[in-house]
């Protein structure tokens, strides 16, 4: 059996979801219960696994490229997955238990396939997976990420300039507005800036954001004349609850956590230990090792499948979709997550939010 063959088991969502898309009743929430109450559960009694592959193993995934046949299938049946649920939101028979169900388990996808697999195919080098990445992120209105995360987030990452990174003590509702809103205004700035470097015009079409939001208009607009008012507000409202599962993702993957600040504006070098990971193996594999996001942030052009444990990065207490449950309800994120830093040293009184050096500017503690 090839190794790649791991990676097929976020189809079992997938296939789930298409039953919630054909069928009714307790059949639209299968893939939500798979997805938030089997895994988080089941990775509570299943240890994590934090072996990497030998030096040979890891020469032969990279150059397989099988593993990104993987995730140019993802996007396309991620498509085929919106064209079947705008259908199956025309029938009359559905209650209301089923609509939400379906447009959960639609946002669902957004976040796993439509955001999460953009995520891994916009760190590529070539033109065609940088479009595959856009094209995926289309899927949820949130294409902006693709400049943002890669030419903001990496650069600020664990620091009080990056809106992805969570603060000590931030609650995640507070967060979700921080982050989304800054984001955005930060990709409009990127953008601007690269548009400048080439002599155009801000506003005109070389600007990127300008491109995206003309793309995701149109994309609304199809569903709009194809489907109507009512559908089209489904789907928006599933692209929605995508989005907000990339936020509670961003949440969790640098709560808390700090790069020491240099003088000048620059920051110590991101670490393993400036992001959270967790080896917890079906969380793992269902967000194709966006887990693993020690490394990731360490070796942004690591792809997925080689992507490493790191002994001094901290490790959450469980998988991703166990501590996105967790992080919802902040009394019980700030008592587990707060134990676990302080097994790390890491500062988790108010005072240690910042200090001030001797020139009486504010810097980051660690």
């Amino acid at each position: 059996m090839p190794a790649s063959f791991k990676y097929y088991s976020p189809l079992v969502v997938y296939v789930l979801a298409v039953i919630a898309f054909t069928g009714t009743g307790i059949l639209c929430w299968l893939a939500l219960i798979y997805a938030w109450i089997f895994i988080p559960a089941a990775e509570l009694f299943i240890k994590p696994n934090p072996a990497n592959m030998q030096q040979t193993e890891e020469a032969l995934a990279k150059t397989n490229r099988l593993y990104d046949y993987i995730l140019y299938f993802i996007v396309v049946a991620q498509y085929a997955a919106i064209v079947l649920f705008l259908y199956s939101m025309n029938e009359t028979a559905l209650s209301r238990a089923d609509i939400f169900g379906r447009v959960c388990t639609m946002g669902l996808l957004c976040g796993t396939f439509g955001i999460n697999v953009g995520h891994e195919l916009g760190h590529r080098s070539t033109t065609f997976e940088k479009w595959l990445a856009k094209a995926s992120l289309l899927t949820s209105l949130y294409m902006h990420f693709y400049i943002e995360h890669n030419k903001g987030h990496h650069k600020r990452v664990a620091t009080r300039e990056d809106p992805n990174s969570a603060r000590l003590w931030e609650i995640v509702y507070l967060f979700y507005v921080r982050s989304a809103v800054l984001s955005y205004i930060h990709a409009w700035q990127i953008a601007a800036v690269d548009v400048k470097k080439k002599g155009k015009p801000v506003i005109s079409l070389y600007n990127e954001m300008i491109q995206m939001h003309l793309i995701e208009v149109a994309f609304i607009a199809a569903i709009f004349f194809c489907f109507g008012w009512m559908i089209t507000l489904y789907y928006l409202l599933a692209a929605a609850i995508g989005i907000i599962l990339l936020e509670t993702v961003n949440y969790i993957e640098h709560y808390g956590l700090n790069r020491k600040a240099l003088g000048n504006g620059k920051y110590e070098r991101a670490m393993p230990a400036h992001s959270w990971n967790s080896d917890h193996v079906i969380g793992r594999l269902m967000l194709f090792e966006l887990s693993r996001h020690s490394d990731h942030h360490y070796l942004a052009s690591r792809k997925y499948q080689v992507l490493r444990h790191h002994n001094d990065a901290p490790q959450m207490p469980t998988g991703y979709p166990g501590m996105m449950i967790l992080a919802l309800l902040p009394p019980a994120w700030f008592y587990v997550m707060h134990k676990t830093m302080r097994r790390y040293n890491i500062p988790t009184q108010k005072s240690a939010l910042h200090t001030q050096d001797a020139r009486g500017v504010r810097v980051e503690t660690t």
